[in-house]
């Protein structure tokens, strides 16, 4: 079997890892992948944002399954393109991922699907944008309305943080044009959840829920990132739970989709907010999500390519659910100095001796001329390790991420804290 993996990334690499561990024989070419990808398969050097680029090398290599990482070449039409050009690939139409490419559209999809989210503003307007802040009240949340990753959005305890946010968003276009419209956002209360489901557009099959870190430093402060580290599985995700939320969030949003005349299939990912009143949705992705797919995909034990290749050939999905270990995974991400805002890269990475249960993904690096792995990004990598306890896995993913050497790197060493200190309280 012959698989395209789009993107080059750490969730791309997570993915690679997955679908050769499970298909040993498999032929694998990601564009553009990664070092790390490189030691499973072929990388060729075509952008993840090249679609007739990539429509061109899928027409060479003529892959039985392409599964597209990245959200941005889903929002630009590659599946439809692939389609097209009848190559099966798993991922959502353009139509469908707006529901992560413009938030403004996953609100007005929520509403008619009657899914709980959080109330929202959509502005252009600097002014307008301002009034609808001082209305929502203290704090406010705001984002941009398109893609930003990960990082387009900014809570705001004060006025004058909102304006300043508000202003830097819309006048200063610190996130380019995803931010030329944005949204002031209700504040919402409690704990986040990541769920992952498969869908053929209809059917499901969830995956267990995680959670992300995504602020820059210990204990939840500092700067919003693309996330800092992730773990799984999460107690107050409990199968009752997930099975609330794909009744009340995913399969009436699935129904407004296809109601709207762009049914969606692929990987959809909900991004909860579990507060006093039940869990309400902060935002919808349209692909696996990065890093929690680092955490889960070494707990999968269901080979992953035979449900991915049943949505992307159009047929239904199964109605066998996934199996999972009952062991523990923590990723932690190790960021570039400077990472958020300006990232340096360049700096020689070195990695340490392989440990048994520890897979360092690669995300942001590059290989020189010469051999020498440098950082080429703001996330350069995340190590995930899988073990009996969370506190086991969180404490043997720390250790390798203060291995990895290069200069300036950021990391976590608190990832799956909340959990602990509620594994804590129960013990």
């Amino acid at each position: 079997m012959k698989l395209l993996i789009v993107g080059g990334g750490g969730r791309e690499h997570a993915l690679a890892w997955k679908f050769v561990r499970d298909n040993p024989a498999l032929d694998l070419i990601a564009a553009p992948g990664n070092p790390g990808i490189a030691e499973l398969g072929r990388c060729v050097n075509v952008a993840a944002s090249d679609v007739s680029g990539l429509v061109a090398l899928a027409r060479a290599e003529r892959p039985d399954l392409t599964v597209v990482g990245p959200e941005l070449p889903l929002a630009a039409g590659l599946v439809d393109a692939l389609r097209e050009a009848r190559i099966p690939a798993f991922g959502p139409s353009a139509a469908a991922a707006r529901v992560e490419s413009s938030k403004r559209f996953a609100k007005e999809v929520m509403a008619r699907a009657g899914v709980a989210t959080a109330r929202a503003v959509a502005c252009t307007d600097p002014a307008l944008a301002r009034s609808a802040a001082r209305r929502m009240g203290l704090p406010v949340v705001i984002k941009a309305a398109g893609l930003a990753a990960g990082k387009g959005v900014i809570v705001c305890a004060t006025r004058a943080e909102a304006d300043a946010a508000i202003d830097a968003m819309l006048l200063g276009h610190i996130h380019g044009s995803a931010g030329d419209e944005i949204l002031v956002e209700e504040f919402m209360q409690g704990e986040e959840l990541s769920l992952f489901v498969v869908t053929d557009g209809t059917n499901v099959l969830p995956m267990i829920p995680a959670q992300d870190h995504k602020r820059l430093l210990e204990g939840d402060a500092g700067p919003n990132t693309g996330g800092m580290g992730a773990y799984a599985p999460v107690t107050v995700g409990t199968p009752e739970r997930v099975q609330d939320i794909v009744e009340h969030v995913i399969l009436p949003t699935l129904g407004a989709l296809r109601a709207e005349g762009a049914p969606f299939t692929g990987l959809l990912y909900a991004g909860l907010m579990l507060t006093a009143t039940g869990p309400r949705v902060v935002e919808f992705n349209c692909r696996f999500g990065d890093p929690e797919t680092q955490a889960l995909l070494p707990l999968l034990e269901s080979d992953l390519v035979a449900p991915l290749l049943a949505v992307a050939r159009g047929e239904p999905l199964g109605a066998e659910p996934l199996r999972w270990s009952a062991r523990h995974a923590v990723t932690t991400v190790v960021a570039a100095a400077g990472y958020p805002d300006a990232p340096r890269t360049g700096a020689p990475i070195t990695l340490p001796e392989p440990v048994p249960d520890v897979h360092i993904f690669h995300a942001g690096t590059r290989r020189l001329p010469d051999g020498t792995l440098v950082t080429a990004g703001g996330r350069v990598l995340s190590v995930t390790a899988v073990a009996a306890s969370l506190a086991d896995a969180q404490q043997a993913s720390a250790a390798a991420a203060r291995s990895v050497a290069f200069d300036g790197k950021q990391y976590r060493a608190d990832i799956g804290w909340r959990e602990l200190r509620r594994n804590a309280r129960t013990a």
